[in-house]
């Protein structure tokens, strides 16, 4: 039997995900801070299919065992979609705001991948689905904490794929940047191309099950990544 651990379930991309993957066939654990949102995925889906643990990642002294509680009760983890993020516009900077971002989406998102790795190394192979975004590429303006979180996430993920093929293991690394996706993190004006979690989690499966290396969700945000690498920051003032 498949299966798959979604951290960061309760809604958006991993709400749909989670979906997605029952439809195929996969059991899945599924973990977020909020346990009621889980309890109604579970009933939805059967409990015979999903199982649930509520876990926040910034509390990264519990990160290992829920995910090894997870390969306990599920006997192994065929990949984990390391998913969980904040962010936050910043008009007016605000400390506790771009800390918490950092703490998530670095502290959290590193913890998960440790483990993950880890547990993967212990079994002879694993497939890690990283969400990192299209803000990794460039700084921002408007939430610079969330664009420099995102960023350290892709490189995180690199170097995760460097030491795997160093390795010559059989673990993957999947780094997935979307675009605008129709969830809470989509803030602000001027948004365009915004995929539905359904959309984006179909895509985010096909990049699964090729075990691409780098994915832009939906495909033709890779324009949108080339034109932001290529842009001079006196241009990127005026749009980001």
């Amino acid at each position: 039997m498949k299966t798959a651990v979604i951290i960061g379930a309760s809604s958006g991309i991993g709400e749909a995900l989670t979906k997605a993957l029952v439809a195929d066939g996969y059991i899945v654990g599924i973990c977020a801070r909020r346990l009621d949102k889980l309890e109604a995925l579970q009933k939805q889906l059967g409990a015979e299919y999903v199982h649930i643990r509520r876990m926040d990642v910034t509390r990264t002294e519990d990160v290992a065992s829920t995910i090894q509680d997870f390969a306990k009760t599920m006997g192994h983890i065929d990949v984990v979609f390391n998913n969980a993020g904040i962010g936050f516009m910043a008009d007016e900077l605000n400390l506790k705001q771009e800390l918490a971002t950092i703490q998530t989406n670095i502290s959290g998102f590193i913890a998960v991948a440790l483990a993950s790795y880890k547990l993967f190394q212990q079994q002879g192979s694993g497939h890690m689905v990283g969400i990192s975004s299209i803000a990794a590429l460039r700084g921002s303006s408007d939430a610079p904490a969330y664009f420099a979180s995102k960023a350290a996430v892709s490189s995180y993920m690199e170097g995760l794929y460097l030491k795997s093929l160093k390795a010559k293991n059989s673990i993957a690394i999947t780094d997935i940047r979307p675009g605008f996706v129709d969830t809470a993190l989509a803030q602000g004006e001027g948004l365009f191309w915004v995929a539905s979690p359904e959309v984006a989690a179909q895509q985010i499966l096909v990049a699964m099950r090729k075990k691409r290396k780098v994915v832009y969700i939906t495909k033709r945000w890779v324009w949108v990544a080339i034109a932001l690498k290529l842009a001079p920051k006196r241009l990127l003032a005026k749009v980001l």
